[in-house]
C-alpha cells in the first residue's frame, strides 16, 4: 500500500504580537495562506485521512484554516507536542504512531525540522531558486511505499511543493468546484446567531453585548463551522462571545442576509433559553460586556435592523 505525506509548515506569524513563542499568532496572510492550500487539497481530492499539528498557536490555527476550508470540521485534528521545535527523530515518531490504515496524512509544523524531514524522506529534494524549501503555508506531498512505522533515509518520492502564492487569490463558492469566486472560503458565508432570551414575571428579557468594538449592541453570530450544524454553531457563537450556556430551540425563529467579504452572508437565527453565565476570568470575550434588555429595547437598539421582526417574534411567545 503507498502512503502519502503532506508537509504543511504553518503560517505567516505576526511578530508584532506581545507573546511568548508558542502563543505567537498567524497574521491575517498566513490564515489566507493556510486557507488557499485546503481550498486547493480540496480540488485535487487530496483530503487526508489524519492531520496531526504542533499544538502552538500558528501551527494549530494553520490546521485549522486548512481543515474548514477543504469543507471539513475541525475536531478530528490531532495535537502533538512532539512537533514543536521537533527534529527528524521527533517527527519520525509521530508518523511511526500513526495507524497503518491511515493512507493520506498531514503533519503541520516548523522549520527547520519539517525541511529537515522532507529532505531526509526525499533526498533527491531539488534546491529551490530561492533557496526556500517550505516557506510559510507551503505544502510538500510525498509518496511512500513503506509502512509509517518502517521510513528510512531517501525512501519517499517527491511528487510536488505548493506554495500558497502559486494558487488563486479568491476561493470558489459554493464549493471547492464552484464557478464563482470570493474573498474567503465558501463557509464563511454560512453564519448563525442566537437571540439569547429568558423570562422574568412572564415576560421575555433578551441578552446583548457590545460588538467587537464596541460601537454597537448585537447578540451572537458567527460563521457556521463545517463539521457542525447550524444549531451546534449558534450554541458555540453564544458561548464564546456571550459567555452563555443553555438551549438552542431545534426551530429556527428566522433568517436574514448581510453584506459581507464582497458578497451576501445568510444568518440563520435561533432562540436560546439561557440556563447559565460563565464567570468573567473564564469568558473569552468578557471585554464585550453583556446586559439583560426588554424586548421593545433590543428590538430598537440592535445594530441588525433585520433582528428586530425577529425579536418581536420571540416575545410573542410568551
Amino acid at each position: 500500500m503507498t502512503r502519502e505525506l503532506l508537509l504543511l509548515r504553518h503560517g505567516k506569524s505576526d511578530w508584532s504580537a506581545d507573546v511568548d513563542d508558542f502563543h505567537r499568532p498567524l497574521k491575517d496572510r498566513g490564515k489566507r495562506g493556510a486557507q488557499r492550500i485546503g481550498v486547493w487539497l480540496a480540488q485535487q481530492k487530496m483530503v487526508p485521512d489524519l492531520i496531526i499539528t504542533s499544538p502552538a498557536e500558528r501551527a494549530l490555527v494553520t490546521a485549522q484554516k486548512a481543515c474548514k476550508a477543504m469543507g471539513y470540521g475541525d475536531t478530528g485534528i490531532q495535537r502533538d507536542q512532539r512537533i514543536y521545535e521537533a527534529v527528524v527523530d521527533d517527527l519520525l515518531a509521530v508518523l511511526g504512531d500513526c495507524p497503518q490504515d491511515a493512507g493520506r496524512v498531514m503533519l503541520v509544523g516548523h522549520n527547520p525540522g519539517m525541511e529537515d524531514l522532507l529532505v531526509w524522506l526525499a533526498s533527491a529534494t531539488p534546491a529551490p531558486d530561492d533557496g526556500k524549501l517550505l516557506p510559510t503555508a507551503t505544502l510538500a506531498r510525498l509518496r511512500l511505499p513503506v509502512d509509517w512505522s518502517a521510513l528510512v533515509a531517501g525512501c519517499a518520492h517527491l511528487d510536488a511543493i505548493t506554495r500558497p502564492g502559486s494558487l488563486p487569490k479568491k476561493f470558489p463558492y459554493p464549493a471547492p468546484d464552484g464557478k464563482e469566486l470570493r474573498d474567503r472560503p465558501a463557509y464563511y458565508y454560512t453564519q448563525s446567531s442566537v437571540i439569547p432570551y429568558r423570562v422574568r414575571d412572564g415576560k421575555a428579557e433578551i441578552l446583548v453585548i457590545a460588538s467587537s468594538k464596541k460601537h454597537h449592541l448585537v447578540v451572537p453570530k458567527g460563521i457556521k463551522d463545517p463539521g457542525l450544524s447550524p444549531r451546534e454553531s449558534a450554541a458555540k457563537e453564544a458561548l464564546e462571545e456571550a459567555g452563555i450556556e443553555g438551549e438552542v430551540a431545534e426551530t429556527a425563529l428566522g433568517s436574514y442576509t448581510c453584506e459581507k467579504w464582497g458578497a451576501t452572508c445568510t444568518v440563520t437565527v435561533y432562540p436560546m433559553k439561557v440556563t447559565g453565565l460563565i464567570a468573567e476570568e473564564d469568558w473569552e470575550e468578557s471585554h464585550r460586556g453583556r446586559e439583560w434588555v426588554s424586548p421593545e429595547r433590543a428590538a430598537k437598539e440592535l445594530k441588525q435592523r433585520e433582528l428586530a421582526p425577529l425579536v418581536n417574534k420571540l416575545e410573542a411567545m410568551f
